[in-house]
C-alpha cells in the first residue's frame, strides 16, 4: 500500500499574500505575517501555523499548500526565533521566544479581520468559529499551548493556562515531549522553555504526528520522546499518526528540497499531507468520511508500510 491508497481531495486555486504587517508593541519587531487561501468558497476555516526554530513565513509550503488549495485559510507569522530578524544573543527577549510565540498567534487571532482584508476578496469568506492551530517542532510546542499545553516559565517557575478558547483543535508535528532528566544537557542549557511540559491539561481534540526515526537530539529517549503529545495529552479525542522512516522533517514539510531535511520521501510527505488534511476536514465539521476511511487504512492490522494511525 502507498500513499495513493488514501482519499485524494482534488485541489483548487489560491491567493497568497506577504508581508501583512500587524504593529507589535512591546515586541521589538512589528510582526509579519502571510496568508494562503482559495480563490473561491466560503465559511472557510482557518489554520493558524507556527513554523520550527529558525524558520519564517515562507517555510511549510508542501503543507500551507496543499490545504490552502483544498478549503483551509492558513496563516502563518515569521517569529523571533527566525533566522530572518536575527535576535543578537544577549538580546532580553531571548529567554522568552517560547512566550512570543504564543503572543503572535493570539495577536493574528485578535487581528483576524485585519490580516484578512489584507488579502484581496478574502473578508467575509471565513469561519472564526472553527480555527484550528497546527505547529512542526517548537511551533508544535506553541499549537499545543494554545489548547492547554503549560509549559514552566523559566524565568518565574510558574506554569501558567495560556490556552485560547478561540482554537477548537491542534496538529503537532515532530513536537517535544516532556522534559526533566530526559533532556539533553544542550537541550537543558540552551532551551530552557523544554524542561517542564504538561500536556494533561489538553483536553481539545489533536492529532499528533511523530516519525519513528526522530532522533531529534534533544532528549535521551529518541525517537519515542516526540509521542509525549499524545500519550500524556488530557484529550479523550486524540489520534497519532506514525510516520516510518520519518526523521524530524517528516520526509520534507518544511519546504521544497531544503537542506535541512535528512530522510527526503515524497510518498512520506503525501502521507502526512493527506492524513492531516483528512483530520482538518474531520474536526472542523467539512465531512468526517476521509478521515473515516483513513483511520480504516492505517490501523495497526492494515500494516500500512508508510505508517500506522492510532486514535482514542
Amino acid at each position: 500500500m502507498t500513499s495513493t491508497d488514501l482519499p485524494v481531495t482534488t485541489p483548487s486555486r489560491i491567493v497568497s499574500v506577504k508581508p501583512i504587517v500587524l504593529p507589535a508593541p512591546g515586541r521589538g519587531d512589528d510582526l509579519h505575517v502571510r496568508v494562503s487561501a482559495p480563490v473561491a468558497g466560503e465559511r472557510l476555516p482557518i489554520v493558524v501555523f507556527a513554523h520550527g526554530f529558525g524558520s519564517n513565513l515562507d517555510g511549510y509550503a508542501p503543507l500551507v499548500d496543499y490545504w490552502s488549495a483544498r478549503g483551509f485559510v492558513v496563516v502563518q507569522a515569521t517569529h523571533l526565533d527566525s533566522k530572518r530578524p536575527a535576535v543578537p544573543i544577549g538580546d532580553p527577549r531571548k529567554p522568552d521566544v517560547w512566550l512570543h510565540r504564543v503572543r503572535d498567534m493570539k495577536r493574528i487571532l485578535d487581528e483576524l479581520d485585519t490580516v484578512e482584508a489584507a488579502v484581496p476578496g478574502l473578508a467575509g469568506r471565513t469561519d472564526h468559529s472553527r480555527i484550528v492551530a497546527a505547529g512542526h517542532s517548537f511551533g508544535g510546542q506553541t499549537a499545543g499551548i494554545l489548547v492547554g499545553l503549560r509549559v514552566t516559565d523559566p524565568r518565574t517557575g510558574m506554569a501558567e493556562d495560556l490556552s485560547d478558547g478561540r482554537v477548537m483543535a491542534s496538529v503537532q508535528l515532530a513536537t517535544a515531549g516532556k522534559g526533566g532528566d530526559e533532556l539533553t544537557p544542550f537541550a537543558h542549557e540552551n532551551l530552557p522553555w523544554l524542561r517542564d511540559q504538561d500536556f494533561s491539561h489538553i483536553t481539545a481534540p489533536q492529532l499528533v504526528v511523530a516519525g519513528d526515526e526522530d532522533e531529534v537530539g534533544l532528549s535521551t529517549r529518541g525517537p519515542d520522546w516526540t509521542v509525549d503529545p499524545y500519550l500524556l495529552s488530557g484529550s479523550t479525542h486524540k489520534s497519532l499518526l506514525t510516520v516510518h522512516g520519518g526523521q524530524h522533517f517528516l520526509g520534507g514539510i518544511s519546504g521544497y528540497g531544503v537542506a535541512e531535511t535528512t530522510d527526503e520521501n515524497p510518498e512520506r510527505v503525501a502521507l502526512v499531507q493527506q492524513v492531516t488534511l483528512a483530520y482538518l476536514r474531520h474536526v472542523t465539521g467539512i465531512d468526517s468520511s476521509d478521515w473515516e476511511k483513513t483511520r480504516s487504512a492505517l490501523t495497526e492490522e492494515a500494516a500500512h508500510r508508510l505508517g500506522r494511525l492510532t486514535s482514542q
